[in-house]
């Protein structure tokens, strides 16, 4: 029976372990108890999370798992202890699989156990991710993601989406669809989906960039080059340039595509247009620049968005 650890320590979010029921329910769609699951600590003491009731855990010990999911917590109040990042090596070592779910990464990143690796987090702690383990590959804009026998979550209720694709690993699509059907997960969401949204992200602070973006929303089909978007800000190009990176933090060129991006993504899952079609209204020209886009920002083509999101939906 593959057994599934979840490791808690003091002030780790309770949030985390909202993962715990899809193996639960996993257990009752497949038929049998397939999935032992356990909760650690390192003393095997009851454990007081943030915004929950005491958990009560079991040692690490010497056991082995075949899954071991690590908790995520506030990454600046404390340093994971010793026992802590001995046991992450430990599972790393041992286990089949070794997930973190949120901020869990830092517990990960701090064992040296993501050097080299892809890994996410919540986009509001990412960029420390970056600074502080700088040979991490860090994509903040994913739900969660794989490498190797590595992986990782974003914020806490991403944690979900993470267990229900270690569930399709192991037991197959129709045993992970029925589990979110039953948790009423509306939407499976995929590993390369944004974990929020550009156009929130991209919201400026004066009325000429506002302008400029609000241009752009409605005019994803047109080519939007700098000296377009200039004029309708009433800006030199250069003057435009500069001032919307200050006000956005990005350049126009990645801009339009990050909204030509969730335009097209968002087209994927709700229409039934062509991607060729999709493409075109979108601004991307051709099916072959979408998907080389698809691939940078979401790590997936089109078309596999396409299938997440129709698996995802009710029966």
């Amino acid at each position: 029976m593959p057994s599934v650890a979840f490791v808690v320590f003091d002030g780790f979010h309770a949030m985390s372990l909202a993962a715990q029921p899809v193996f639960s329910f996993a257990n009752q769609k497949f038929g049998e108890s397939f999935y032992e699951v356990l909760t650690l600590s390192e003393h095997g003491a009851p454990v007081r999370p943030i915004g929950g009731p005491t958990v009560m855990t079991e040692p690490f010990e010497e056991r082995t798992f075949d899954t071991v999911l690590f908790t995520g917590g506030d990454p600046g109040a404390a340093r994971p202890s010793h026992g802590l990042l001995a046991y992450a090596r430990h599972s790393a070592a041992t286990a089949r699989r070794v997930a973190a779910i949120c901020t869990g990464a830092f517990v990960l990143a701090e064992a040296g156990l993501l050097d080299g690796k892809r890994a996410t987090t919540h986009w509001v702690y990412a960029s420390a991710l970056r600074k502080h383990f700088p040979r991490i590959r860090v994509e903040e804009d994913r739900i969660y993601a794989v490498d190797g026998s590595i992986w990782t979550s974003a914020g806490m209720t991403a944690g979900i989406d993470l267990a229900l694709a270690l569930v399709e690993a192991d037991l197959g699509v129709d045993v992970a669809r029925s589990v979110a059907q039953t948790l009423v997960v509306s939407h499976r969401r995929a590993g390369g989906q944004s974990q929020h949204s550009a156009l929130l992200e991209l919201d400026a602070k004066s009325d000429r960039i506002q302008s400029a973006l609000t241009y752009a929303r409605k005019n994803l089909a047109q080519p939007l080059l700098v000296e377009q978007l200039a004029e309708v800000a009433r800006l030199s190009p250069r003057q435009f340039s500069r001032a919307f990176r200050a006000e956005t933090g990005q350049s126009p060129a990645k801009a339009v595509e990050r909204l030509r991006l969730e335009a097209a993504r968002l087209m994927l899952e709700r229409s039934r247009h062509t991607v060729e079609q999709i493409a075109q209204q979108t601004g991307f020209s051709d099916p072959r620049r979408m998907r080389d886009a698809f691939t940078r920002a979401f790590g997936q083509p089109p078309q596999a968005i396409r299938r997440n999101a129709r698996w995802a939906a009710p029966g």
